[in-house]
């Protein structure tokens, strides 16, 4: 009975270790770095950098650690578009739609994702540094743990955003605007620009990440929490 149950179960582990050798040929199969942009074209870890990409539509696609460096994406299709582990330093997704996309852990340095609809997307732990979000739509995306210093935010809807542990130092929100909560957890607020803004529906918050960002008269806090005397900042926006 013993041996039955080993042949049985060697029998069983024998199959499953070649569907799984199927499986991955046939993922690797399916990755074309010579297709066209497609709806849900696989261009996983493709190098696409240096491209004009401009209205395409890839929504679906998997983008995972695609190099767009330098490549023209505005106007493009991403919804539900997978881009964790893309680099995207200094690309344009000007006036794209991304609704429910993931940029999970992306290289995003000085990036353009101004006027951009991102609905809901992920944005967890990527590295966003000096990027231009001015007018996009950021209802409703997670921020969590992304480096997003001297990040622009200009007029940008976060109606509840996620910044909970994400690195803010010198980011500019004036002029953005949010009619839900926003979770600004443990975020770093270093010289961060909040001048203008009603935050007293926004969570997370403490004393002493206001007591390092930049706010003025107008700047409305939660209960509880106090406008530094330091207020406004006098520093340069490099």
């Amino acid at each position: 009975m013993t041996l039955r149950r080993t042949r049985a179960y060697g029998a069983s582990g024998l199959v499953l270790a070649v569907c799984t050798v199927f499986a991955w040929q046939n993922a690797t199969a399916a990755q074309n770095c010579d297709a066209a942009a497609t709806p849900g074209v696989n261009w996983h870890e493709c190098d696409k950098k240096l491209l004009i990409l401009e209205g395409q539509d890839l929504s679906g696609a998997n983008l995972f650690g695609v190099d767009f460096t330098s490549t023209d994406l505005r106007n493009s299709n991403l919804v539900a578009a997978n881009l964790e582990k893309a680099t995207l330093v200094r690309a344009s997704l000007a006036d794209s739609t991304a609704k429910g996309a993931r940029f999970d852990r992306i290289e995003a340095y000085r990036t353009d994702f101004s006027r951009m609809d991102a609905q809901g997307a992920v944005f967890a732990s990527a590295e966003m540094q000096r990027s231009n979000f001015q007018d996009a739509n950021l209802t409703n995306v997670d921020f969590t743990k992304a480096e997003l210093g001297r990040a622009q935010f200009h007029d940008a809807d976060i109606s509840g955003s996620r910044f909970s542990f994400a690195n803010l130092a010198r980011a500019d929100f004036r002029g953005a605007t949010f009619t839900a909560p926003i979770d600004f957890d443990r975020a770093f607020f270093f010289l961060t620009r909040i001048e203008g803004l009603d935050l007293s529906n926004s969570v997370g918050l403490s004393q002493w990440q206001l007591n390092m960002a930049c706010g003025d008269a107008r700047t409305e806090l939660p209960s509880g929490l106090t406008r530094p005397e330091d207020w406004p900042c006098q520093f340069q926006q490099e």
